[in-house]
């Protein structure tokens, strides 16, 4: 408790190394992208109509939109939006998705209490630390497997210590705000069973940042509260104790940054499909390979990775169709991707025969995210390739410039050429920015 209170209440004021800076931009970057991107979609389109009627102080902004409500209102408008596909990043081995939590509800007490960039990007950093933690010290599968949404619990804690951070609570402070953050933590893994992604968005980005600037702004305004919710008793791991491993949470705090093992997606459709993207690509242009040609696809990956995204309602999480379209277009973008016309496409639809998926336990245990693909043509020939670092993670991360190719087709679309760039250029230089509700501006439609 003490370690970890300490490093919560001290984030404001810790230098950072410039390579964790650099990454925490560009994960800034992605997470606004997927924001914007996710506005029109159903669970972004709900998330704005719901907040719009509540009103709210006038503290923060919602993206996509002109309306300014209360922090907690944005966090939960813009988490909604942040997840409202499978536009944002991830930490598979986690098995959480850090971004649609912890930004939005940075950037909700950043734009309340008017910090700086370099303020936002600190929190953000160790919003990622303890989102990720949160999910080690609960056994992350284990836990997931009896029920519980790893994501969910993750996130809360993430979003509460970066918002705390922003709202300049003391090490006191700090535990009171880790108790509140437990409460309010909760949710369950039939998020999966969500086929139109709306309670999803709300499960693992809008109701982790609401909760978390909930805890934050309430301790920060002088409430009190359990000093000691991760040792005490009848506390969190006392009710968790079948999967705890409490000293996860501070094992390498302040040098093993998680941001730095958070995987940003090189396409936009859900992460257990970018592997198997990777491979194909691959063998597409080693070989020369369309649609024409193909015969037979067979994909492997991991057990759980295969039960995720295979057949589902949801063409950007639907790995059968997505590769079909990746075969006929040569590559995968977020319009493609979101076209619900190509899910009846004939073209594809006879493509998706010859696509089989196969499961793997052993893919299941490696350190990085894999998948094989094995093409076989009409000419008899058997290709093969096997992603064991895919373009993104950690092991193989994207380049300033990659995330921001990625970040302009998503943005493009809502704020024009013009503003994508804008808005880009203002997050490579944002320790610049003096008063984060300047940002807000950039972020609305042309």
């Amino acid at each position: 408790m003490r370690k970890l209170s300490d490093y919560i209440a001290r984030a404001p004021r810790r230098a950072l190394p410039a390579k964790v800076i650099e990454r925490a931009k560009y994960h800034v970057l992605d997470t606004l992208a997927a924001m914007v991107s996710g506005a029109p979609l159903l669970p972004g389109r709900r998330a704005i109509e719901y907040v719009s009627a509540l009103g709210g102080v006038p503290e923060a902004g919602v993206v996509g939109s002109r309306i300014i409500t209360s922090a907690a209102n944005a966090a939960l408008a813009n988490g909604m939006l942040a997840h409202a596909d499978e536009t944002d990043d991830a930490y598979y081995l986690a098995l959480v998705h850090p971004g649609c939590s912890v930004v939005p509800a940075a950037l909700a007490m950043a734009e309340r209490n008017r910090s700086n960039g370099t303020a936002l990007l600190r929190a953000v950093v160790l919003g990622y630390d303890i989102c990720a933690r949160t999910s080690k010290a609960l056994g992350i599968e284990r836990f997931r497997s009896a029920g519980h949404s790893t994501h969910s619990y993750g996130g809360t804690f993430g979003a509460a210590a970066a918002a705390g951070a922003l709202a300049g609570i003391n090490s006191e402070q700090a535990r009171y705000l880790l108790s509140y953050a437990a409460q309010q933590a909760s949710g369950l893994s039939c998020w999966a069973r969500d086929v139109e992604h709306v309670e999803k968005a709300f499960d693992f980005g809008g109701m982790p940042a609401r909760n978390g600037v909930t805890a934050a702004t309430m301790v920060a305004s002088g409430f009190t509260g359990v000093e000691d919710v991760f040792a005490g008793d009848r506390g969190f791991f006392h009710a968790h104790e079948r999967y705890a491993q409490p000293q996860m949470f501070v094992r390498g705090l302040g040098r093993d940054f998680d941001i730095m093992q958070t995987a940003i997606k090189r396409w936009p459709v859900g992460y257990p499909i970018q592997a198997p993207l990777d491979a194909l690509s691959n063998v597409m242009a080693a070989h020369k390979v369309t649609a024409k040609d193909v015969a037979r696809v067979m994909i492997t990956l991991d057990d759980q990775g295969a039960r995720t995204v295979s057949g589902r309602k949801m063409a950007d999480i639907n790995i059968e169709h997505l590769t079909a379209l990746m075969l006929i277009d040569g590559d995968i973008t977020f319009e493609s991707s979101h076209d619900a016309k190509r899910v009846r496409d004939p073209a594809v639809l006879k493509l998706r025969r010859s696509i089989e998926l196969k499961g793997s336990s052993a893919l299941g245990k490696t350190k990085t995210t894999q998948a094989i693909v094995e093409v076989t043509t009409r000419k008899g020939l058997q290709l093969r390739h096997h992603t064991k670092a895919v373009r993104g993670s950690a092991t193989n991360p994207m380049s300033r410039e990659d995330v921001a190719a990625k970040a302009r087709g998503l943005l493009t679309p809502m704020l024009g050429k013009a503003g994508a760039r804008r808005l880009i250029n203002a997050i490579w230089t944002i320790e610049e920015m003096t008063d984060l509700r300047q940002l807000h501006a950039l972020l609305r439609p042309k």
